[in-house]
């Protein structure tokens, strides 16, 4: 599928996910229970789309058929702090589990954000990591291994804050804050339709992520 018809069949998922979403959100308001929405399906649905890699077939084991993970994280009518959960695997009988091994079988890491902005428009972005070969990512979760190691660290979930409602592309974790590769981003005002901002395939093959210096009082 060329470039143009995969980011076509994305918008238009796009527009479906969100009309479904907000279609079950009054009866969620009138009953007190949160919007029902699948956040971890739809993100592995948008990413499959736009890199032509299909999932597992319902089988355990990573969300794409390459190995590849996707971390969804959805701000609509949230009720709590929606973060990109499980980044890397720790705490788990995952052979790669608690050792720089996790992204070392990773060829792609895709972290998928709906969110609102300023603009009052609704947004989808998403960011693609390459494990295997950035080294700034990965110097963040051998810090985070080593101190889970020493005991520094309890949990066993390596989360990722994003961006949520900032037009940037940083993106935080007490281990190191990173600008992250922006791969795909789109936005829908309520009375119109998903229009591409950005699509960039080749920072699948090239991206990096840029280490953002801390700033001290």
């Amino acid at each position: 599928m060329k470039h143009d018809q995969m980011t076509q069949s994305v918008l238009r998922l796009l527009d479906l996910h969100y009309e479904s979403f907000y279609a079950a959100e009054p009866a969620a308001r009138a009953t007190g229970h949160p919007v029902p929405t699948d956040t971890r399906g739809w993100s592995q649905i948008i990413v499959s789309t736009l890199c032509g890699i299909k999932g597992l077939e319902r089988q355990k084991g990573a969300d794409l058929a390459d190995g590849s993970d996707v971390k969804g994280a959805n701000t609509w009518k949230a009720i709590d702090t929606p973060r990109f959960n499980g980044v890397i695997k720790a705490g788990t009988k995952a052979t790669v589990a608690n050792k720089i091994a996790s992204p070392d079988a990773m060829p792609h890491l895709y972290l998928v954000l709906w969110d609102e902005t300023i603009r009052s428009t609704a947004r989808c972005r998403i960011w693609v990591v390459r494990p295997q070969h950035d080294a700034v990512f990965r110097a963040i979760c051998a810090k985070w291994y080593a101190q889970r190691g020493s005991g520094e660290i309890h949990s066993a979930n390596f989360q990722l804050h994003p961006p949520r409602g900032k037009d940037t592309d940083i993106i935080t974790n007490n281990c190191g804050t990173l600008q992250y590769p922006l791969y795909f981003s789109a936005e829908r005002a309520e009375d119109a339709k998903y229009t591409l901002l950005q699509f960039k395939p080749q920072v699948r093959i090239s991206g990096k992520c840029i280490e953002v210096p801390q700033k001290h009082d």
